[in-house]
């Protein structure tokens, strides 16, 4: 039996993007696709005295069509702010201190050395796939043959990567023929978010849908236990 989950690369994601990573053998970085604007793709929430803030890499647009994976970043003077902003805004989180010199050392040596927003967002995914201790397999697509339309597609990519079963997200609803799944004997589940328990947060209400960085830095170790 073998379960496999595709999803686009995103911007430090929230902690339900890991808990379908978590829950996979395989997980797909689907950044052959194209790149949509005002996104999760290069941006994420985190938790502020003030709301909750954005925090986005500037990237090049220059055709609709542009895939995830050919989309560069404008400039490196986001790696200084954005890392300045999760310093201020969570220096007083109760773990921030246990993973301050890791991520900072990413935000102002590891990034200046990639271009593409798909390595940049590949680089948080591991790195906070490692902090969670998820081992699950993460490969990118376009190491795989992908045909057909947009779910023939996907359904190609279980098969070559002999998948007995694929989780989805609820969205995919809308375009996805469970009968066509079915015809490739291959099972089809769908992740259900919610019921995550709340955690000690800064900055009350508390708020599910921001980057899982508010949930390391708050519960260091004990943030598996949380998605």
């Amino acid at each position: 039996m073998k379960k496999v989950a595709i999803l686009q690369s995103n911007y430090i994601p929230w902690k339900g993007y890991f808990d379908v990573i978590k829950s996979v053998d395989t997980f797909v970085l689907y950044d052959t696709v194209q790149y949509t604007k005002n996104d999760w793709r290069n941006r994420n929430k985190i938790k502020t005295a003030h709301g909750k803030q954005w925090i986005t890499i500037p990237v090049y647009q220059h055709r609709l069509q542009q895939r995830i994976d050919e989309t560069k970043i404008t400039n490196h003077r986001y790696q200084k702010k954005h890392w300045n902003i999760l310093k201020t805004n969570y220096a007083k989180a109760a773990c921030f201190k246990q993973y301050a010199e890791r991520f900072e050392r990413i935000y102002l040596e590891t990034l200046s050395e990639l271009e593409l927003l798909s390595d940049i967002n590949r680089v948080f995914v591991d790195v906070i796939c490692d902090i969670l201790d998820i081992d699950t397999e993460i490969i990118s697509s376009n190491t795989l043959e992908l045909y057909g339309d947009k779910e023939l597609r996907l359904i190609s990519i279980c098969k070559q990567l002999n998948a007995t079963s694929y989780l989805s997200g609820g969205a995919a609803k809308s375009y996805i023929n469970p009968s066509n799944w079915a015809a490739h004997s291959v099972d089809l589940e769908w992740i259900e978010y919610g019921n995550y328990p709340e955690y000690i947060q800064l900055h009350p209400p508390f708020d599910h849908y921001v980057s899982v960085l508010d949930l390391i830095f708050n519960m260091g170790e004990r943030a598996v236990d949380y998605i």
